[in-house]
């Protein structure tokens, strides 16, 4: 399923701590893993340097940063080396989540793999973080891992959820899913939650309710023929009703131990999207499990 798999690393206990992760799969695979680390563009400077003057120690900060990133992929590269991977190593100059977005699309990648340090609050919502950026631009699928679960993770995964509601950008989660659950012999469930709590005092909640749930089931059966279409074995449907979709997946996924969500996004951008976000985004950030997001297919 996977032939090329891209790491950004910048050398933090959390990339070393999803990098044998990441490693694990590419063995698994036989694929090829790119590591990469990118440098910010422009130099550091210290409010104190003038024109032309270097750091007190004498040394450009520019060409350490490099010199600390070749460090970073070296050591990177040795780890994975270890269990017969093939590393492909590269340190750019850019903004980081742009060099990454672009490198994987030019590299033709299969997959993009990224810690997530899963903070919250207004802060983090607004400038938000290179994962999440990736995760909103990226037309390669992302798998986003929390560092502090990374050691506890087994692959091949067991058992794969991809929730649903019919859209495209859920669709081609579900594909995706379906290939990795059929890859690893792994369960898949198929899941579409309906917010309860959407319609408030609506006299017409009941009935809006009972129709989403028509929906939920109609995008649910279509999941499981996709899955059972690529080959998966064993196919668990669901849908159910909670305040709303972020809390029901989360609900499902703690009740059947899952192990990876596949979900689609639509990569919006923009303040109300980093206000508000979307149910893969706050995955993205509060899942206790990795989190492939699967970028709706752009319009021809």
């Amino acid at each position: 399923m996977f032939d090329r798999l891209l790491f950004p690393t910048d050398g933090s206990d959390g990339a070393a701590a999803v990098l044998d992760h990441v490693v694990d799969i590419a063995a698994a695979h036989d694929a090829t893993l790119h590591l990469l680390h990118v440098a910010p563009a422009g130099p550091e400077r210290r409010p104190n340097l003038r024109d032309g003057d270097d750091d007190s120690d004498g040394s450009d900060p520019t060409e350490r940063r490099r010199t600390d990133g070749e460090r970073f992929v070296t050591d990177a590269e040795a780890r994975a080396s270890q269990s017969g991977v093939s590393v492909v190593t590269s340190v750019e100059r850019g903004e980081p989540y742009r060099v990454i977005t672009e490198y994987a699309a030019e590299r033709d990648a299969d997959l993009v793999v990224m810690p997530t340090h899963g903070r919250t609050g207004l802060s983090r919502l607004l400038l938000g973080s290179t994962t999440e950026r990736v995760v909103r631009r990226s037309d390669v699928p992302v798998l986003t891992v929390r560092p502090d679960a990374a050691t506890d993770l087994a692959y091949p995964y067991a058992d794969v959820l991809t929730p649903t509601d019919g859209s495209a950008c859920a669709t081609a989660a579900v594909a995706f899913g379906s290939e990795l659950a059929a890859a690893t012999d792994a369960a898949l469930h198929a899941v579409s939650v309906v917010n309860v709590a959407a319609f408030g005092a609506d006299i017409r909640g009941p009935l809006l309710i009972d129709e989403l749930e028509e929906r939920a089931s109609g995008a649910v059966e279509k999941a499981a023929d996709a899955a059972a279409a690529a080959g998966v074995e064993t196919v668990r449907k669901s849908v159910g009703r909670d305040v709303s979709i972020h809390d029901g997946i989360l609900a499902y996924i703690d009740e059947h131990d899952v192990d990876i969500v596949v979900m689609g996004t639509h990569g919006h951008t923009g303040f109300d999207r980093y206000m508000l976000g979307s149910v893969a985004e706050k995955l993205v950030r509060t899942s206790p499990v990795p989190v492939v997001t699967v970028r709706e297919p752009r319009d021809e």
